[in-house]
């Protein structure tokens, strides 16, 4: 089972290296990395380049890559989708807390039945080697205001060729609107590692401030709305409160690697 990772980039060469270099000591015998970088020019290509370089000979291990304009985040994610060829599929944005992370999400899948469509697992938000707070998935039910973390989330491929791409009309929100989609259809499950797996740099688009995190609620309004979810307006109020909840209790200040 081949699996493929989408990494999005513009301008980080700061965060970038710790990225590249967890997916680069994963154990997992058949991963692709693909790239798409949004023209950077603050030396991002060339980390890229590098890391091209240093994996161009290991086996199992192949990396697809461009460096051009795009329309934002969701578009980038779309292009990576569509040159990617893996079985199962996950956007990669962060770090892999884990030498054997995508061995563990791909062990999940494998073992979850015929309605197994995907696995997610725990996250930390962590600023530099700092973790910001915890958050801890557990399973649960859209209706109850539930999501898996988008960083964690590994999908089989046909989910996405079944229920399309990222919306990009949305500006903050269109990972949520995605999940949305697949998961009011409960015939599909994800499996749960119970592991933190996935360490997600703190200021991301929809969660770098006030401003934009009533935009996500909003947009995760609408988008529950617009694929006729019963009661957006609950499920939404009940997907901030478990937002807010994550902050009770958990800003640890603990190194990443200690979580």
């Amino acid at each position: 089972m081949k699996v493929s990772l989408l990494v999005t980039v513009y301008n980080v060469k700061k965060t970038l290296p710790v990225t590249l270099q967890s997916i680069e000591v994963q154990d997992y015998p058949d991963l692709e990395v693909v790239i798409v970088d949004g023209g950077s020019t603050d030396g991002t290509v060339e980390l890229i380049e590098a890391f091209v370089a240093r994996t161009k000979e290991r086996q199992g291990f192949s990396v697809r890559w461009i460096s051009e304009s795009d329309n934002g985040l969701y578009d980038a994610m779309n292009k990576a989708f569509r040159m990617s060829s893996g079985d199962v599929v996950a956007v990669c944005n962060d770090k892999l807390c884990k030498p054997n992370a995508i061995s563990l999400f791909a062990a999940a899948i494998e073992q979850g039945g015929e309605h197994c469509v995907g696995a997610h697992a725990d996250l930390v938000y962590v600023d530099g080697e700092r973790v910001v707070r915890e958050w801890r998935m557990g399973q649960g039910r859209l209706s109850q205001g539930w999501m898996p973390g988008h960083p964690t989330l590994f999908l089989k491929r046909r989910i996405y060729e079944t229920y399309g791409l990222y919306d990009t009309a949305y500006h903050c929100a269109a990972d949520y609107e995605f999940m949305v989609r697949f998961l009011k259809d409960e015939e599909n499950k994800l499996a749960y590692v119970p592991d933190i797996l996935v360490a997600m740099f703190y200021g991301g688009t929809s969660n770098a401030g006030l401003k934009n995190y009533l935009v996500s609620f909003r947009e995760g309004f609408l988008a529950l709305r617009k694929n006729k979810v019963p009661r957006p307006l609950l499920i939404t109020l009940r997907r901030t409160l478990r937002v807010l909840l994550q902050f009770r209790g958990k800003r640890t200040g603990k190194a990443v690697n200690g979580a």
